[in-house]
């Protein structure tokens, strides 16, 4: 074994992670997206960055400059993203944050907790949370 940095081994890698799962899996056609909001001025006030595929938006970054926070602009990109996501055919959404960040706001948007790792970074805990973005036809009925 040898620690290896160079980017054509962790290619070699990737590729063959994926081939391998394409045998088992659909395709996932992973699709950027980004969306920042701006001031007139067209100052970035914040922006998130995620993808969709596999009929799933993952929100890997949601942020917001500290003056902006608390008006409603972290809301606005991710109901932006997950309206985005909907358009895409995707049905869930999730994304992971630690507890000195964002879980009561993704809370009070309707994220649930799914998964906890504790002491990640340590004296802290990383928190994973999905969100239904469609109603299943079981939950209609």
């Amino acid at each position: 074994m040898e620690l290896e940095p160079a980017e054509d081994a962790r290619a070699l890698v990737r590729a063959g992670l994926r081939s391998f799962n394409r045998q088992h899996a659909v395709p996932p056609d992973f699709q950027p997206l980004t969306l920042t909001a701006r001031t007139a001025a067209g100052e970035i006030l914040g922006g998130a960055v995620a993808e969709t595929g596999w009929q799933w938006l993952h929100v890997d970054l949601l942020w917001v400059a500290e003056p902006y926070r608390g008006q409603g602009i972290g809301r606005e990109l991710l109901h932006a993203a997950e309206r985005t996501a909907r358009e895409r055919g995707c049905v869930h959404s999730y994304l992971d944050t630690f507890d000195f960040q964002a879980l009561p706001f993704y809370e009070r948007v309707g994220y649930a907790v799914f998964g906890i790792q504790n002491g990640y970074p340590p004296g802290h805990d990383r928190y994973y949370l999905r969100k239904m973005l469609v109603e299943s036809d079981a939950q209609a009925t």
